[in-house]
């Protein structure tokens, strides 16, 4: 019985969908995977319903009217997997910034260290991780970590990371319509939350490669909701104390 689902967002991913499908289900975790795809116009969700056919019963696909953001969109991914009964579950990138074969590392994490919530770090040990992102964006992401544990008081080293395992009670304690991010920051959050929770947070080092292809979807307005939002979340945390 499949107790592990892996969900990955997708927009405009139609360059990389295919091979990043067949080699989740390459590796040596027995996975489903389920794509919620924003209605892209690039024809995303018409190739993963192609490769529904060679994957039957293991790949899901769950279609969205517009592009609501990446929070909206995991969100939409959680509920389902919850529903469906899954134990174990992803979240991940199409764009092979994440390794699938780190995913087996992610779940043992889980199953057999400890972790309620295993998250795949790049910035660990004093090392970071990360393989051809440009100097501003690498030191952008750096310091938002560093800024992000320093207001919230976690420890956690990389705080907008995005390759995530959640054992299921974690998403349960989660109000998860109480979410308000949308952007990246819905990757801070959902770890505050589990932290306030007191669930075991455990970092996995992995090492980031950025897409080689499609088009980021990195932006100003993106790291402006992390990097200020931040501050509000914890002081809101604070008076419901």
């Amino acid at each position: 019985m499949y107790n592990t689902i892996v969900i990955i967002p997708t927009y405009n991913e139609i360059e990389n969908i295919e091979a990043i499908i067949r080699a989740v289900f390459a590796q040596s975790l027995n996975v489903h995977l389920l794509v919620v795809d924003d209605n892209s116009p690039d024809l995303t969700a018409k190739k993963v319903k192609a490769l529904q056919v060679e994957f039957a019963n293991k790949l899901f696909l769950e279609v969205r009217q517009e592009k609501s953001g990446l929070g909206t969109a995991y969100i939409h991914g959680f509920k389902w997997g919850l529903i469906k009964g899954y134990d174990y579950i992803f979240e991940m990138d199409a764009d092979f910034s994440h390794d699938p074969k780190d995913l087996i590392r992610l779940y043992n994490a889980c199953k057999h260290g400890g972790a309620d919530l295993a998250i795949g770090s790049r910035y660990l040990n004093n090392t970071v991780n990360v393989v051809n992102w440009d100097m501003k964006r690498l030191l952008m992401s750096y310091f938002a970590s560093k800024y992000v544990k320093l207001i919230t008081r976690m420890r956690v080293h990389d705080t907008t990371a995005g390759f995530i395992c959640y054992k299921r009670q974690v998403l349960q304690a989660i109000d998860l319509d109480g979410i308000r991010f949308i952007g990246y920051a819905f990757q801070i959050e959902m770890k505050f939350k589990a932290y306030l929770k007191a669930f075991n947070i455990v970092e996995v080092p992995v090492i980031f490669k950025d897409r080689a292809l499609g088009k980021s979807k990195l932006s100003s307005g993106i790291i402006s909701e992390a990097v200020f939002g931040v501050l509000s979340m914890k002081l809101k945390s604070l008076f419901k104390k």
